[in-house]
């Protein structure tokens, strides 16, 4: 069995403490701004133009608003998160939907089993040298035509170390905030194409630019794992 990688450790402890306070504090999913709304519905849509290529798995689930979001849309989804009492949360508040304690490094799925992926918000803990295998996981378990929605905060190779977060419980977690552009290139690296970029600056009640990448991958592709 592969080791796990030394960070997630401090990124499962670190939203295991912050778990109840993120759930009230976040905005809720019809809260979000209408462009981020919009990409979302977007990403539905496309999903659902092909849902017999498998369901969605929300990744980086949190208490599962998103994943509840996408069920409301007519997405079949399910939810997967490090942190268990993340999980705990969800499955509390939306017993009708699966979810399941799991890394984005090494996905509990098969080959091709997806036929989408949501990444919102979550890779940004994730160093950029674990990065390609995230993105490679990605490639893996979506089915051919599947499609990803990546969206998160992106700058200029920023490496942040907050030590408190979410009614200023500690943290332990770092963020890693690449520029979009980067992380075009990865998901292209990891067999993914690239459809759509949408860039959004700092705004109000905004401090950082924000991206969001919807990506697919090829019908018929090979040399990536």
């Amino acid at each position: 069995m592969t080791e796990e990688p030394t960070y997630l450790a401090a990124v499962r402890q670190s939203y295991d403490t912050v778990a109840a306070d993120y759930a009230e504090l976040v905005n809720a999913p019809g809260a979000l701004d209408p462009l981020a709304r919009a990409m979302l519905a977007a990403f539905a849509e496309l999903v659902q133009a092909s849902a017999d290529r498998g369901p969605v798995a929300d990744l980086g689930c949190g208490p599962g608003h998103l994943t509840a979001y996408l069920a409301a849309l007519g997405v079949s989804a399910f939810g997967v998160d490090l942190s268990p009492t993340m999980i705990s949360l969800a499955q509390e508040a939306y017993p009708e939907l699966h979810f399941a304690v799991g890394s984005m490094t090494a996905l509990d799925l098969g080959d091709g089993e997806l036929g989408g992926i949501l990444a919102h918000y979550s890779t940004h803990h994730t160093p950029p040298q674990w990065l390609p295998t995230v993105f490679a996981e990605f490639h893996r378990t979506l089915a051919p035509g599947g499609r990803l929605m990546l969206a998160g905060y992106v700058g200029d190779d920023e490496h942040v170390r907050p030590t408190q977060a979410y009614g200023s419980h500690p943290v332990s977690y770092e963020s890693h905030l690449l520029p979009l552009d980067r992380l075009a290139q990865l998901l292209g690296e990891a067999g993914l194409v690239v459809t759509t970029r949408v860039l959004q600056e700092p705004d109000e009640g905004m401090r950082r630019r924000h991206a969001c990448l919807l990506a697919r991958k090829p019908e018929a592709s090979s040399g990536h794992a």
